[in-house]
């Protein structure tokens, strides 16, 4: 697991023309849709939790809402990916999660998002409900079921663990790497 990030840094590093050509060859119309997004993740066969997190992965990268990442908004989604602010990213982690855009978590929306990383992952150590029920026993100070974006972030950075954990599993580098390499097929 620790190996994503140094792969990660070495891909970021190449020259940014590199990384120009390698997005225009993937999209050559300088756009990313979210059905070719899908394409290059192989999402067939994949849960139906495993395309819901990938359209919110999409949203959230499609800063202006046309529809489309362009190469401004994959660069930027990738900083602050990698080089963001803890708030920035505890930011983008509840857009992800709040999947009805409420402005508040619920402990469905949590599951679902996990349930998909898992899938799309195929790592599968902790059941999604029982990080969900530890994430909610330690951060929903009102006992209301639901997190404001507010409670996220302050419980997140008040326990290293919840946040060891939301790091871990909502690292896209696995995701990155396809999109910059293209899919390798596994055995």
């Amino acid at each position: 697991m620790g190996a994503h990030g140094s792969n990660l840094d070495d891909i970021l590093a190449e020259d940014m023309h590199h990384w120009y050509n390698k997005f225009m060859k993937e999209s050559p119309s300088g756009l990313i849709t979210l059905f070719e997004l899908k394409a290059m993740l192989e999402m067939k066969g994949m849960t139906e939790e495993a395309g819901s997190y990938v359209d919110q992965v999409f949203l959230t990268f499609d800063m202006d809402g046309d529809g489309y990442i362009d190469f401004v908004e994959y660069i930027a989604a990738v900083s602050l990916l990698l080089k963001g602010e803890i708030n920035q990213k505890l930011k983008w982690y509840f857009k992800l999660f709040d999947q009805d855009g409420n402005g508040k978590i619920d402990k469905d929306e949590m599951e679902t998002i996990f349930k998909a990383i898992q899938d799309i992952t195929r790592s599968y150590e902790i059941p999604p409900e029982d990080i969900v029920t530890l994430v909610y026993e330690k951060i929903d100070v009102n006992g209301e079921g639901e997190l404001t974006l507010e409670e996220f972030i302050e419980g997140a950075k008040d326990h290293p663990d919840i946040m060891e954990m939301l790091t871990k599993m909502m690292d896209l580098t696995n995701v990155l790497e396809i999109i910059v390499n293209g899919q390798v097929k596994k055995e």
